[in-house]
C-alpha cells in the first residue's frame, strides 16, 4: 500500500492525515488521489467504509485557497447524517490548512445556515434539495466552484434527486473538475457521467471486494411469523458488541425495536419521522455503546459511518441489490471482520441470488438456531466473563466472601449458581410484530425509469420512509410525485467499466 507522504500534497494536509491516526492510503485512495491532484474527472466504483471520503476529501483541501471567499468545493450527498459526517471528516483534514466545509441539509433552521454561509466557507457539503433552496434564493454564489463531487451518487438517483443534480451541475461552471463515487454502477449512472463529465478516468476495487471479503455473509430461509424468535435467538448465540438490523418500514422500526427492549436488550430505531435532534441522540448512544442494537430503515443508516458494527442482521430483504451492498458495508471496516445475516421468505430467494449476482458473492444458507443453541450461546457467554474477570486479577476483596460461602455450599453448586446468575436466559416475553407481505417481482420498465427494481406490495402508499430521504420536503417542487422527477434508471450492471474518453461531452448552459 502507498503512504500518504509518498503523494504530491502540502505539508499542512499530511499532518493533518497522520493527526487522524491514518498513513497508509486504501486501495480507492491510492489510485484517486494522484489522478483527482492532476485536475482529471474520476468515476470511483466504492461504497462507504472503503476511505473515499478522504479519496476526495484530501485533493478537495489540496486545491482549495484559504484566501479565496468564494465557495471553491460542492458535495453533495443523498442524506442529512452523511453530509454531516463528510464536512465532520473534511474539516478534519482541513484543520491545519484552515480550509472549512459547511454542511447544509433540510430539518435544519434554514436562517442558520444562511450566517453560516456569510463566513465564507471553502467546501458546501449538501443534500442536493436544501442546496437548490439556497440557489433559488441566492444565498450561495456558484461562478467559484473549481471542483464537484457526487458521493453515493446511486443512491441519490435511486431516491428521485436525479433532477436536482442536474440543475445543479447546470448552474455551476462548465471548466470544474467532477469526481463521482457510486457502490454500483447501475445505467442511470452511466448516463449522468456521459453527459456531465469530461473524459472521466475509472477507479473501481475488484469486484470480488464489493462487499468486502471479511464479511462472513449468510441468509437463513425462514417464514414471517418467526422472523423475531429466530433474531433474539441469534442476538442471544451471537452476543454482538453492534449491531445494526434492517427494517423494510418506518413502523417495522418501531416495532423492532419496541419489541427487543421489551426482551432486554439494549435497542433504539432511527427513521424519517423522528426529528433531527432525537436521531442524533440515538446516533450517539449506539456509537458510545450505550445502546447495543440499532434498528433501521435502509436510508436512515444510508452512509452511516459508525466503526465497530460487529453484526448486520437484515431482518426484511433489502428492496433491491445495491441497497445489500450498502447494508452490509456498515460492518467489516478497517480491516476488521463482520457478519451480515439475512431473513429469507420462501418466496424470497429469486430476490437473493439476484443480489448474489449483482454482489459477485456466494452468501451460505444457515440452519434456524434452536431455542437450546440459545441458552448454550448465553451460558458460553457468561463463561467468558467468569475468565476475564480472573484474568484481571482483581478479586481480593471477594475472597473472603468466597471462602465463608464454600464453608455451606460445595463448588461445583456455589460455581454453577454464579453461571445461571450471569447467564440472560431466552426471553419469551409476547411482543406484536405486523406482519409484512413478502417481494414481489416487479418487471423491468421499457422506457428507462425503473430498470427492474423489485417493490412491495404493501405499505408503499404512506409507509415507506420517504422522510428519509434527505430534504425532499424542503424542494419548491415539493408535491411532484417521485416518478415526475425522474427515475433511477437501469440496475444492470454493478461492475461497468466503460471508455468515457471516447466521447467527450460537456453539459449545454440553461
Amino acid at each position: 500500500m502507498k503512504k500518504f507522504a509518498e503523494f504530491e500534497i502540502s505539508k499542512e494536509v499530511l499532518k493533518a492525515i497522520l493527526d487522524m491516526g491514518f498513513e497508509e492510503a486504501t486501495p480507492i485512495q491510492g489510485q484517486t488521489i494522484p489522478t483527482a491532484l492532476s485536475g482529471k474527472d474520476v468515476i470511483g466504483q466504492a461504497q462507504t467504509g472503503t476511505g473515499k471520503t478522504a479519496a476526495f476529501g484530501i485533493p478537495l483541501i489540496e486545491k482549495a485557497s484559504v484566501t479565496n471567499p468564494q465557495i471553491q468545493g460542492l458535495v453533495l450527498t443523498p442524506t442529512r447524517e452523511l453530509a454531516m459526517q463528510v464536512a465532520e471528516e473534511l474539516n478534519k483534514i482541513g484543520n491545519s490548512k484552515g480550509v472549512r466545509a459547511l454542511p447544509i441539509y433540510g430539518g435544519q433552521d434554514i436562517n442558520r445556515q444562511i450566517k453560516a454561509l456569510r463566513k465564507n466557507p471553502q467546501i458546501i457539503v449538501a443534500t442536493p434539495g436544501r442546496f437548490m433552496d439556497h440557489m433559488r434564493r441566492k444565498n450561495v454564489q456558484l461562478n467559484g466552484i473549481k471542483i464537484v463531487v457526487l458521493d453515493e451518487a446511486d443512491e441519490m438517483l435511486n431516491m428521485g434527486f436525479v433532477e436536482d443534480i442536474e440543475t445543479i451541475l447546470k448552474e455551476v461552471p462548465t471548466e470544474r473538475q467532477t469526481l463521482l463515487f457510486s457502490a454500483t454502477m447501475p445505467r442511470s449512472i452511466q448516463n449522468l457521467a456521459q453527459k456531465f463529465m469530461n473524459q472521466p478516468e475509472f477507479i473501481a476495487v475488484k469486484s470480488s471486494e464489493i462487499t468486502v471479503p471479511n464479511i462472513v455473509q449468510e441468509y437463513i430461509e425462514v417464514a414471517e411469523k418467526q422472523k423475531f424468535d429466530v433474531l433474539c435467538r441469534l442476538l442471544d448465540i451471537q452476543a454482538p458488541e453492534l449491531a445494526i438490523v434492517f427494517g423494510r418500514t418506518k413502523r417495522r422500526v418501531d416495532e423492532l425495536s419496541e419489541a427487543l427492549s421489551k426482551r432486554g436488550y439494549g435497542a433504539e430505531g432511527i427513521h424519517g419521522d423522528l426529528t433531527q435532534s432525537k436521531r442524533d441522540s440515538v446516533l450517539r448512544k449506539f456509537k458510545e455503546g450505550t445502546i447495543e442494537v440499532l434498528v433501521a430503515t435502509d436510508v436512515a443508516a444510508r452512509g452511516l459511518d459508525i466503526s465497530g458494527v460487529t453484526h448486520v442482521y437484515n431482518f426484511d430483504i433489502p428492496q433491491d441489490p445495491e441497497s445489500y451492498v450498502h447494508r452490509v458495508g456498515r460492518t467489516g471496516r478497517a480491516g476488521n471482520t463482520g457478519l451480515a445475516t439475512t431473513f429469507v421468505s420462501p418466496r424470497e430467494i429469486s430476490f437473493l441470488k439476484t443480489i448474489e449476482r449483482v454482489a459477485n458473492r456466494k452468501i451460505d444458507k444457515k440452519p434456524i438456531p434452536s431455542f437450546n443453541e440459545a441458552i448454550e450461546g448465553q451460558q458460553k457467554l457468561a463463561i467468558e466473563k467468569l475468565q476475564q474477570t480472573i484474568k484481571e486479577n482483581s478479586l481480593s476483596a471477594y475472597k473472603s466472601i468466597a471462602e465463608q460461602l464454600l464453608d455451606d455450599t460445595d463448588s461445583i453448586t456455589l460455581v454453577s449458581a454464579a453461571l445461571k446468575l450471569l447467564t440472560k436466559e431466552p426471553n419469551t416475553v409476547n411482543v406484536k410484530i405486523t406482519e409484512e407481505a413478502p417481494l414481489r417481482s416487479k418487471k423491468p420498465r421499457t422506457d428507462g425509469g425503473g430498470g427492474g427494481r423489485y417493490k412491495s406490495n404493501k405499505g408503499r402508499s404512506d409507509n415507506r420512509d420517504r422522510n428519509d430521504r434527505g430534504d425532499r420536503n424542503d424542494r419548491g417542487d415539493r408535491n411532484k410525485k417521485p416518478q415526475q422527477r425522474g427515475g433511477s434508471g437501469s440496475n444492470e450492471s454493478s461492475g461497468y467499466k466503460g471508455n468515457f474518453a471516447k466521447k467527450k461531452k460537456k453539459p449545454q448552459q440553461q
